[in-house]
């Protein structure tokens, strides 16, 4: 009965009940999905809220704005490395195991009326990075919860708290706490996790079926496997570098992990991974910047999900791609593959902006893998979550913010020692008093030492 009391476990339940269910009775399985729905809801209705005040207090306490871009400099250059990694690793795979082979489907044939908005999205997203990142208006970027938009203001606004020094003092203590106060509301809203991981994969079953995993079963196998060799190899030396294993972080963010799992979006666990993250002992100013930045910059199970099913779309079509054709569709997926908010279905948007793009595989075979895409989805939002916060701490690392010795003990300890270190966090913060001034020198130039002998001799 005490395991029931994790919130790891009750989600377990949850997501082993949606599966039955949606097995068993697919049409009830269906009706389940404003339990997923409302749950993610709940939680993006405080993430752009929680942002602000991470990011905005975090780079107001820097030591200086130069920090702030040494630190947005070294997030954007892991980024675009570790994420042209993951698309050379999916092309990679594709080419060696051709999982469309031998489907000779012809692109007249297939119907294309169910990826009409996503053609309609691509067509929007395509916009200048100016016009996506520079909001009209401020109340209207945290309306909409676009996180780039919020981000930048964040960033402004923090920099601005830092300039005016001494007179922001006040306001940045009201920002913090207001911070702490949607973090309460976080984890309140968690305690649903179960019901959301429970109505998400019971949709997903009794939409999709069990056997839709055999439609097309070499390409989520390919997939899959792809996805895992990333995270164990690259993310896991990356890990290492940053000085924690990557089993021992895994198992600290089994809760999260599994939350995702069931709703197949990043989004529903970001406010608690930056809250984790902060526990383990990484400053909230790069926590702040680096994990954000990444929902929309390091999605690495995107960019290895994007270069595989372009593939499998070109090879089930029988479109012959010459090695060039190849770097140049490559080319563009490093562009293209940025910009997503870890919502499901950024991907399909993606991969039709670029195949629109490229001009040479056939944009109607995407619908081949419209059946199938929120199998896929479930790793690929695993990736990317796993990723993010793997680069949370080489930046941490990176900037010598990080103590790798306290994080390794952190991780080792047992849960109630965490829970307790969680609660500790979790309390009030008390002001810093302030730092009394120090006497004038009675004789200036001298030390303390010289100043008492003078007042002795005199």
């Amino acid at each position: 009965m005490r395991m029931l009391k994790h919130l790891y476990v009750q989600v377990l339940i949850g997501l082993a009940a949606g599966i039955l269910v949606g097995y068993f009775w697919p049409k009830f399985g269906v009706e389940m999905k404003p339990l997923g729905d409302t749950f993610i809801r709940l939680i993006k209705m405080l993430i752009t809220l929680v942002i602000f005040c991470t990011v905005s207090v975090g780079i107001a306490r820097m030591e200086s704005l130069k920090q702030v871009g040494r630190v947005g400099f070294k997030t954007l250059l892991y980024f675009e490395v570790v994420t042209t990694i993951a698309l050379v690793l999916g092309l990679v795979v594709a080419n060696v195991l051709r999982p469309g082979d031998g489907l000779n489907i012809d692109p007249a044939s297939l119907d294309t009326h169910a990826m009409s908005h996503y053609v309609a999205d691509a067509h929007v997203s395509s916009s200048s990075f100016i016009d996506m990142i520079v909001p009209n208006s401020v109340v209207g970027a945290f309306a909409r919860g676009d996180l780039l938009q919020v981000l930048l203001f964040s960033v402004l606004f923090g920099i601005a708290l830092s300039i005016m020094s001494q007179r922001s003092r006040l306001l940045m203590r009201g920002i913090e706490q207001f911070g702490d106060t949607l973090m309460r509301i976080v984890e309140m809203i968690m305690r649903l996790a179960p019901l959301g991981a429970f109505g998400a994969i019971a949709f997903t079953v009794g939409k999709y079926g069990i056997g839709t995993l055999q439609q097309l079963g070499l390409l989520i196998l390919c997939f899959y496997i792809t996805s895992i060799l990333f995270i164990a190899i690259v993310l896991g030396a990356a890990a290492r570098w940053a000085g924690v294993g990557l089993w021992p972080l895994l198992r600290y963010f089994r809760e999260e992990l599994l939350i995702v799992l069931g709703t197949s979006t990043t989004e529903s666990v970001l406010p608690r991974l930056m809250e984790k993250l902060e526990r383990m002992g990484c400053p909230r100013a790069i926590v702040g910047l680096v994990l954000p930045t990444g929902y929309s910059f390091n999605l690495d199970g995107a960019a290895i999900y994007l270069t595989m099913t372009s593939l499998f779309i070109a090879q089930a079509t029988n479109t012959h791609l010459t090695l060039m054709q190849q770097i140049g569709l490559l080319a563009i997926l490093m562009l293209t593959s940025k910009g997503g908010a870890g919502v499901a279905g950024a991907a399909l948007v993606a991969l039709t902006a670029t195949l629109s793009t490229h001009n040479i595989i056939p944009v109607a075979g995407i619908t081949l893998i419209l059946g199938v895409d929120r199998v896929l989805n479930e790793v690929r939002a695993l990736t990317n979550m796993i990723g993010n916060v793997v680069a949370t701490l080489v930046v941490a690392r990176w900037e010598g913010a990080f103590d790798a010795r306290a994080a390794r003990e952190f991780l080792a300890a047992p849960r109630e020692v965490q829970a307790q270190a969680q609660a500790q966090a979790q309390a009030p913060r008390q002001p810093q008093p302030k730092p009394k001034p120090k006497p004038e020198a009675a004789h200036p130039g001298l030390d303390e030492t010289s100043r008492l002998a003078a007042g002795k001799g005199g």
